[in-house]
């Protein structure tokens, strides 16, 4: 059963429909006393790093995901914002992040033709992976997935790097360490690659 966290932001309505289209067992909450019914975690986000964190802080939500993603090992994955608060901090804001994947959030800089890019990077990317993983299963890596974002993920393991986006400069899109996962652009804008993205999630043992 996946649980959608409903924290007041977020597209969560485009997600619930995919999740109704492709008969997934979901529910959505934010209540965190209903997450010991829940296997999976969905963690979206459309806003910025502090607010974000205060708000999951002060409504009970990241001590309950502490219990089921750590100690319990549920699956949990976190989508744009979500995923930068995998990160241990963020140039964005000066709150701590989890910590869960080591690694920073740094805004999108000067790119290699030494120009500065332009800010969001926002719209479609293919990405680029060299490894086989069960979350790109099926997915065209060519056609890619939508982006909406000025920060990215530096991650400070590769191996926890699963793929990666040029945007000016290469950066990781896909983090995962273990049942942690983080996902840089939005599945719920990305069509078809982004319904097969949260079928993979979900299937994942």
């Amino acid at each position: 059963m996946l649980c959608i966290i409903d924290y007041g932001s977020g597209n969560i309505s485009a997600i619930s429909n995919i999740c109704q289209r492709e008969k997934i067992k979901y529910f959505v909450s934010s209540n965190y006393q209903d997450f010991k019914s829940a296997t999976k975690f969905l963690l979206p986000g459309v806003g910025a790093f502090d607010p974000t964190m205060r708000i999951l802080n002060s409504s009970g939500i990241m001590q309950a995901l502490q219990e089921n993603v750590i100690v319990q090992n549920k699956p949990i994955l976190g989508i744009c914002i979500g995923m930068h608060l995998l990160a241990d901090y963020s140039e964005e804001g000066s709150s701590d992040g989890l910590g869960w994947i080591s690694g920073s959030i740094k805004k999108i800089g000067r790119s290699s033709e030494n120009h500065s890019n332009i800010l969001p990077h926002m719209g479609w990317n293919e990405i680029e992976s060299d490894c086989r993983e069960p979350l790109l299963k099926d997915i065209n890596l060519k056609k890619g997935f939508y982006f909406l974002h000025s920060y990215y993920f530096d991650a400070h393991a590769t191996n926890e790097v699963i793929a990666r986006v040029n945007y000016g400069l290469t950066m990781p899109c896909i983090v995962r360490k273990n049942n942690i996962i983080g996902a840089q652009f939005h599945p719920e804008k990305s069509h078809s690659n982004g319904v097969q993205f949260i079928k993979n999630f979900v299937e994942l043992a």
